[in-house]
């Protein structure tokens, strides 16, 4: 990263416009998912008041240009905790800057300080420049696939 000046923190209630506009991003290229500021926003405040979840941003030149989130959950295949990574974005102009590699970098120490044993990740299977980044991190495939069902009421929170 030569020069370049990235400090990565955990994310403020401040940070939602850049973190809702991040995800608009990454929605953006994500075919299951449809982009819904109002639900995003609510989402990532559920996370920032999580106290098994970790938000993290990148912050370059005094912007947010990066952001990372995962929740600890059990795992019976480990015999105890594991990080389920969600949220992985960086703005275009800071890809290929080692700030995706530095937002990793962070949440994997955060998940081994909670004694988490594994993390996990679900990426976009034709989202190739990703799916490339995570391999280079050292991040490999398994031979599961991602199933989901709606619970209509979940989505109620009023």
């Amino acid at each position: 990263m030569s020069d370049l000046r990235v400090r990565i923190r955990s994310a403020e209630p401040a940070d939602l416009d850049s973190l809702v506009s991040l995800l608009a991003a990454l929605f953006s290229i994500e075919e299951d998912f449809v982009f819904d500021a109002p639900k995003q926003r609510r989402g990532l405040t559920l996370m920032l008041e999580n106290e098994r979840g970790c938000v993290l941003v990148a912050e370059a030149e005094g912007e947010v240009v990066g952001m990372c989130s995962g929740q600890l959950l059990v795992s019976t295949a480990e015999g105890g905790l594991s990080l389920l990574v969600e949220d992985v974005v960086v703005h275009e102009p800071w890809r290929r800057r080692g700030v995706g590699r530095l937002l990793l970098e962070a949440i994997s120490g955060w998940a081994k300080a909670k004694k988490a044993s594994r993390l996990q990740l679900l990426a976009d299977r034709n989202n190739i420049p990703a799916l490339d980044f995570y391999r280079h991190q050292g991040w490999r495939t398994t031979e599961l696939i991602c199933l989901r069902a709606f619970m209509p009421q979940a989505n109620d929170y009023g």
